[in-house]
């Protein structure tokens, strides 16, 4: 099981790094929609890279004859445990933040959940005496850090930038200019955007595109701006997809960002 997991993880990493379509992905946008999300890279490598080389450490400790058959269960079953928190969470992180689902990592997903029933199973008759319950708490507080700490890195709470003066000057200037930043709820990059100003972004001339979830309708404003990726900025009715930086948005809107430093 753990080979069929580094077969599903290595080529899902591979599709992330040459940027190929994968063959797992169907045509609505899904997989796109994953890979273009700030949670499916972990410190610059794609997160399949990393859940192959879970698989890979499971399947050395599998293989290994030199720790006793009690030991090498008990890290097989961690390991199997961590992966698969892992897997629930960034599953649950598809649907809920960017509602959407990669056929490749649910099938991953399945594998892990397929590990860790087999393990249950063959659970060592030599196993610890103590409680079952009292083993699963021990082993799930750390597992549960571990995924939290993931959470807080991967959402950017880590990366918001405290308040400044300039930056709310910008977002209120670029409100008054009449410059529009289009976005939808679902889109990591639009939350990039927005930590950009910190505080300030409640300032911003943000248009809700998408508010019933990514395969709902656009909103009548953003089908009328001709609005096909987010984020967009509209500036002087030219169109600039993607994020960017406070100072790109100040050029473009004659803003003096360096006088405007004086304030902080």
């Amino acid at each position: 099981m753990a080979v069929l997991g580094l077969l599903i993880t290595g080529y899902l990493a591979w599709t992330a790094g040459s940027g190929s379509a994968s063959a797992f992905c169907t045509g609505d946008g899904s997989c796109d929609a994953i890979q273009r999300s700030g949670w499916s890279t972990l410190l610059g490598l794609p997160m399949a890279l990393w859940g192959f080389g879970l698989y890979a450490v499971v399947a050395l400790v599998s293989l290994s004859r030199k720790a006793s058959l009690l030991l090498r269960w008990q890290r097989q079953w961690r390991l199997v445990l961590l992966g698969l928190a892992i897997s629930l969470y960034l599953t649950a992180v598809g649907k809920l933040v960017l509602d959407a689902f990669c056929i490749g990592c649910l099938a991953s997903l399945a594998v892990l959940i397929a590990m860790f029933a087999c393990l249950q199973v063959r659970r060592p008759a030599a196993a610890p005496g103590q409680p079952w319950g009292r083993w699963w708490g021990m082993q799930a507080v750390p597992v549960l850090l571990v995924v939290a700490l993931l959470h807080v890195h991967q959402s950017g709470l880590l990366h918001q930038r405290p308040e400044s003066r300039r930056a709310a000057a910008l977002a209120q200037h670029l409100t008054d200019y009449g410059a529009k930043f289009y976005g939808a709820s679902w889109c990591v990059e639009c939350s990039r955007q927005k930590r950009h100003f910190g505080h300030a972004a409640d300032r911003l001339p943000y248009v809700e595109c998408s508010p019933g979830g990514r395969n709902t309708p656009m909103v009548s404003a953003c089908a009328a701006a001709g609005v096909t990726v987010f984020p967009t900025w509209v500036i002087d009715g030219i169109e600039h997809n993607g994020v960017m930086e406070p100072q790109q948005l100040a050029v473009l809107t004659r803003f003096d960002w360096d006088k405007a430093a004086a304030a902080d």
